[in-house]
């Protein structure tokens, strides 16, 4: 499927309705942190997260192993939505398995592991946040999530990123996950080498 659907086609759309080899489910949650393994104490998740975000006393903190990276990552899935839980029990993959809701920010990691370029840029925006990596070569160089109510927010911080890493964009391409539009796309053009929806 090319274009984000509402949340009133989930029980109408033939892609939900039929099992997969794979299910994948992404919320695009803010609240996210990655820690190394070597610096990882279980029982440290939940303050390690409310380092960087406001959890409420509700929020159920979850970790996720991200190997390419020698980390975790250390998320809240509780942003006040329940389409991700009805997704992953409708869409179900052939095992019958259930499927794990996981944060935008784990497959932005995992989609670094795809690309060939030098400079690797992935990024997904909605809901107001600009979900960003940036690697060179292997090494990460950063992976946060941004407030960015609007395009142009989320432009800035990208180009912001790009700066203080010394990256210049004409010699890289950059990769959304979450559809652009028209606008957004040729705005990119203007700056990045290419631009590729993933």
């Amino acid at each position: 499927m090319s274009d984000w659907l509402g949340a009133e086609t989930l029980f109408t759309t033939p892609e939900f309705q039929r099992r997969y080899e794979k299910v994948a489910v992404s919320l695009l949650t803010p609240k996210v942190c990655l820690v190394p393994e070597v610096f990882f104490e279980p029982s440290r998740a939940r303050a390690a997260l409310e380092e960087l975000c406001t959890l409420e006393a509700a929020d159920f903190v979850e970790t996720v192993p991200v190997p390419s990276q020698a980390s975790l990552l250390v998320f809240s899935n509780s942003i006040g939505e329940s389409l991700s839980k009805v997704i992953a029990q409708t869409v179900l993959p052939v095992s019958g398995e259930p499927v794990r809701v996981l944060p935008e920010m784990y497959y932005l990691l995992r989609q670094l592991e795809t690309l060939t370029e030098y400079n690797k840029i992935v990024a997904s925006w909605a809901d107001g946040y600009l979900h960003l990596v940036i690697a060179q070569g292997k090494s990460l160089r950063l992976a946060n999530v941004f407030q960015a109510p609007d395009f142009t927010t989320a432009q800035y911080f990208l180009f912001l990123g790009l700066k203080q890493l010394q990256l210049n964009p004409e010699v890289s391409t950059v990769c959304f996950r979450t559809p652009l539009t028209s606008e957004a796309r040729m705005s990119l053009y203007r700056y990045f080498k290419g631009v590729v929806q993933l």
